[in-house]
Formats: C-alpha cells, structure tokens, sequence
C-alpha cells in the first residue's frame, strides 16, 4: 500500500520566522480545507526515566508563542511518565494533506487558575467524566464506570458547577524543535526543521531559532 504524494513546493523562503507562526499557518489551512476530523488531534509520546515509550492521541486545547496545551488526568500513565521525565513529543498526522508536524520539547503543569477556566468551558458530561475515570487504573467493568458516572451525575445535575478535579489538569509542551513534514513524488519529502538557540547562559530563555532541512 503505497501512495504518490503531490504537494507544492515546501522551501525555506516560504516560512514564517517563528515556528509557531508557521504552526498557525498550517493548522488555519488544515481547519478551513474540511478534509480532516479533529486537526487538533496529536499523538503524545512519554517515556519513563529507563526510557519505555508509551504514545496515545490526545486533543490540543492551546497554542501561543508559550507553546502547546492539553489536558489529562495528572495520575494517568502519560502523567505519571511527565512528572518523572519532561520529555515528550507530539506528531500532528494531517495525512490528508500530505503533512506531519513532529514536536519535541519539555512538558510542565499549567497553573490552577488556567485549568479551572478551561475546564469550566468543557461540556457538562466531560466534566464528569474527568471526576468519575481513575485514568490508566485497572477497573473491574464498563458497569462500574457508569455508575461511578451516574452517582456523580445525581450530585452535580446539568447546570450546576462542577469543580475541577484536583487530580486533572492541563501540561504545556515548551518545543525544542518543530519539524514540518511535507510529502512529494518519488519520497523526496521536504522536511524543515526549527530548532531552538541556546540564550543568555546556554538555557533556552530568549533563544532564537534556526531552520534545518533534513533528508527524508
């Protein structure tokens, strides 16, 4: 199962001078084309401090010149992996188009203040959900998290605020390096990476960024 792709050209004059500008780009025309559901989706990738990778596709909720935002369950597995080692890495599969967008970076805890007003945007349902899922945990049946559902439901019906859950809250993802994967004929990809300068005392604070092109 093989596919031809044709795209247009990818070069370097045609980038933005910020990664995330480029980002944005991107994502506009993935959102205005209709072709894919969820554009926001990404597959996430964690790894433990002996480095067993682990990947699941989670939904974006932010992006800013900060960097990238999702949501979980601080004790799921992926959290647990993050609170151990910040290494992560996102992939953004728009295959429709032709296009990956690979992130890596270093993932750290939003504050309180920021996960309570998203999560106060989420649906009704969604919001318990977060309270009645143990994420990762072994659960005896599908019963059982419904009726863990149903007991939360009775206590917080549709129109009353439902708090944040202590254990749920948002990570951003600050990048490293974003890579924009465009496919062409006969595998030769254009491939332009963004990599983030060392600043002042060698740490990423204030780094510009430099444009790699790598082989595909």
């Amino acid at each position: 199962m093989r596919e031809q792709y044709r795209s247009e050209s990818f070069a370097e004059d045609s980038l933005a001078a910020d990664p995330m500008q480029q980002f944005a780009r991107w994502f506009r025309q993935i959102a205005a084309g209709g072709v894919l559901h969820e554009p926001n989706a990404m597959v996430v990738s964690t790894a433990t401090p002996e480095g067993v990778p682990s990947s699941r596709t989670v939904l974006l909720k932010m992006y800013d010149e900060r960097g990238f935002v999702f949501f979980t369950n601080y004790e799921s597995r992926k959290g647990r992996e993050l609170a151990a080692n910040p290494h992560v890495s996102l992939l953004f599969p728009w295959h429709p188009m032709a296009r990956q967008v690979i992130v890596t970076g270093t993932a750290a805890r939003v504050g309180r203040e920021e996960t309570a007003a998203y999560f106060r945007t989420r649906p009704h349902g969604s919001q318990l959900g977060a309270w009645a899922s143990a994420q990762s945990t072994v659960i005896g049946s599908r019963d059982e998290l419904v009726r863990r559902y149903e007991e939360l439901a009775a206590r917080y019906p549709e129109g009353e605020q439902v708090p944040a859950p202590p254990q749920w809250g948002g990570f951003r993802v600050v990048p490293r390096t974003i890579e924009f994967w465009q496919g062409h004929e006969n595998r030769l990809h254009d491939r332009l990476r963004y990599v983030r300068e060392a600043g002042a005392g060698g740490t990423d604070e204030g780094g510009g960024w430099r444009v790699e092109r790598l082989c595909p």
